[in-house]
């Protein structure tokens, strides 16, 4: 975490946009710091494309050498850079976080200081199909610790911003109602009291209750009437998402 910090307030000053994704993002939200505590294997960002070169050079300044087979594989999506092997890395997506559905981030790295938005980070985790252990945890956390809003602020879930998205969206909408279940379903795992379940599971059907409600668009409408006789969702490999 510190040196995520360091990285990203050595690019702060340069006026270059890197912010923290995956695992760490969720810790630095995390309140209780217990529950939400793990192992984590990199460090992972957000950056901007037309920020690329500058990127490169920061890292360069900062004693990385890039991995340029990532650059090229992705299509340019993906920076990668390391120090004295490949497998302590840190990795730069830009502009967007291409998971089973893509999260556009260029307009939106600017709402908290040192990662996404509350509310993108969310929703990376909860569109993911299988979700494991870590995933389930980090977004309990998240509902658990952080207040629901309407409005792009620090700290705070914009339940209009999800329920927007996912109306734009039907497979979206299909795997982050379907993981909502999943996660109600799977809370008795956590050792969390009584009253952190009735937070989380009143909090998690605000978030339901709001994505259902906003009206769909007729793209959206004309998705779901197909369903899931077509695929919905774009297999990822896993990765291209380390560290989530």
């Amino acid at each position: 975490m510190a040196e995520a910090k360091q990285i990203i307030d050595f690019a702060r000053k340069r006026g270059v946009i890197l912010r923290l994704i995956g695992g760490l993002a969720v810790r630095n939200h995390c309140v209780i710091t217990f529950f939400c505590e793990r192992e984590y294997l990199d460090i992972d960002f957000v950056g901007l494309s037309k920020q690329s070169e500058a990127i490169s050079r920061l890292f360069e300044d900062l004693g990385y050498k890039e991995n340029r087979n990532m650059w090229l594989t992705t299509a340019g999506n993906q920076k990668q850079f390391y120090k004295k092997n490949l497998e302590d890395h840190v990795d730069v997506f830009l502009d967007s976080l291409k998971m089973e559905h893509d999260i556009d981030l260029r307009e939106r790295l600017n709402i908290e200081d040192y990662t996404i938005s509350i509310s993108d980070l969310l929703l990376s985790k909860i569109q993911i199909f299988e979700l494991n252990e870590k995933d389930v945890r980090d977004i309990l956390t998240m509902v658990k610790d952080l207040p629901l809003g309407e409005e792009d602020t620090k700290g705070v879930i914009n339940v209009k911003y999800l329920a927007e998205i996912c109306a734009r969206n039907w497979g979206l909408y299909h795997d982050v109602m379907m993981n909502i279940d999943t996660c109600v379903k799977l809370m008795p795992n956590y050792n969390l009291t009584l009253e952190e379940t009735e937070k989380i599971k009143t909090k998690l059907d605000k978030i339901k209750e709001s994505i259902e409600k906003v009206p769909k668009t007729p793209k959206w409408k004309l998705r779901a009437k197909i369903g899931e006789r077509r695929p919905w969702r774009r297999k990822v490999e896993e990765q291209r998402i380390a560290g989530t």
